[in-house]
């Protein structure tokens, strides 16, 4: 089974401390080293385990950044054992002084870290298959305390920690994504996994088109359900709702998300365009390659994003002839735009106009063109804005104009899902 994804199996209630009683799981997380406090470099480890730990169900209730002190980190540590049933730290398992993760847990629990020769003995050979001399420093990452069981790290040369003790669970892991990420999905979610006591099933149904308080709005009658539950996420290419239900067996818990699911789409209607993992380019280019069509681009005020996009999804040559990019008045006019309709001001004939040159000069099905004018005062960094939409094609004429307020950067995306979107709802109905 995999450890990552939207819909799986997964554990949710924690062996705890009320005498052998199922309770629920309440998490932390901890991340450690003064960079982060520096702004030096961006906590992701963080934002990965909190959507990891959602999957599985289990309540995150604290997170916290504390740098490479001994007497902070102490007092963090002493903090999250009083008030959570497991701690999930990450960094401060290299080989240098300030690494001090493995002594900090040690002195929470009040136990002695040794030398584990099984532990040593794979640093060693780790250095020696690199052709390096190990520094004695390293000698520090094979320690372990009684209560410990060590994560092997293929990745590294630190390995992790699982501690066990009152009923409470400490997952130590290096800072390092890639490492952590590797020692998270082959040991610590596996260990978290095996402690279910439901099957917990889950999907994302996903929107665009609609307000976050719109579809709150919407769906006020089903969010309020602790069983299957509703939750929404904003995101760039539209509004996020995850189900999630809990059940003892697969076959009833995926029964009840298909009943939430249709309840969703009754009400969300054409808002909804996809689920899980499936993009609004993935869709159309599926779409696209099933009717033997092509798609071309022509657009000025996305800046080459709508290009980007399609052309990131794989074997996107079979159906996306390419896109032209025109920030300019100059080169919309050299790429054939008749001089008279380029007036410096954007409109709905430009788009249409870039649309029909797309098509035509990259010999496409079908074009798109995208045009769109930002107001010149910009305020705090928000520039409100219109743009214009085209989609041209002997079967298919659309001209369609949305309205922005936000940042330019945003605006110039949602400006491509928009224009995704109306070509997934017209190829949809062809």
């Amino acid at each position: 089974m995999q450890p990552v994804g939207v819909v799986g199996i997964i554990g949710c209630v924690l062996l705890g401390r009320n005498g052998g009683k199922d309770l629920k799981m309440r998490a932390e997380i901890i991340s450690i080293g003064t960079e982060l406090l520096l702004g030096e470099i961006v906590d992701t480890n963080t934002p990965f385990l909190a959507n990891q730990l959602s999957s599985l169900g289990i309540d995150l209730y604290f997170t916290s950044a504390v740098g490479d002190n001994s007497a902070r980190l102490a007092g963090v540590f002493r903090q999250a054992w009083q008030r959570s049933d497991l701690i999930i730290t990450t960094g401060g398992l290299g080989p240098t002084q300030d690494d001090i993760t493995r002594d900090a847990i040690a002195g929470l629990l009040g136990e002695k870290p040794e030398v584990n020769e099984e532990l040593k003995q794979h640093i060693v050979n780790f250095f020696a298959r690199r052709g390096l001399e190990m520094p004695l420093s390293n000698i520090r990452q094979a320690t372990l305390i009684p209560s410990a069981v060590a994560l092997p790290n293929p990745q590294g040369t630190a390995p992790g920690w699982w501690v066990e003790k009152e009923g409470r669970i400490i997952a130590a892991m290096p800072g390092p994504p890639g490492e952590m990420q590797f020692m998270w999905q082959n040991e610590v979610f596996p260990r978290l996994q095996k402690r279910t006591g439901a099957i917990i099933l889950s999907r994302m149904v996903k929107t665009f088109g609609v307000s976050e308080a719109k579809v709150d709005e919407l769906l006020a009658d089903l969010t309020s359900s602790t069983n299957p539950t509703l939750a929404t996420y904003a995101k760039l290419d539209g509004i996020y709702l995850r189900i999630a239900a809990k059940a003892e067996r697969p076959e009833e818990a995926q029964e009840m998300i298909s009943r939430r699911e249709a309840d969703v789409r009754a009400i969300m209607g054409d808002a909804v365009w996809g689920v899980d993992d499936e993009t609004q380019e993935g869709i159309v280019g599926q779409l696209l390659v099933a009717k033997g069509l092509t798609l071309a681009v022509a657009e000025s005020f996305t800046g080459g994003f709508m290009t980007h996009t399609l052309a990131s999804v794989p074997e996107s040559q079979r159906y996306f002839k390419g896109g032209l990019i025109a920030t300019s008045d100059e080169v919309k006019v050299a790429l054939g735009l008749e001089p008279n309709l380029v007036t410096g001001k954007a409109s709905a004939e430009i788009a249409t106009a870039m649309a029909v040159l797309a098509r035509r000069k990259l010999d496409a099905s079908i074009g798109i063109g995208i045009e769109g004018e930002s107001s010149p005062e910009a305020v705090s960094g928000m520039v409100p804005g219109t743009v214009f939409i085209a989609i041209d094609s002997e079967q298919i004429k659309l001209h369609q104009v949305q309205s922005y307020s936000g940042r330019l950067y945003q605006m110039r995306r949602r400006a491509a899902y928009y224009a995704l979107l109306d070509l997934m709802k017209l190829l949809r109905a062809m």
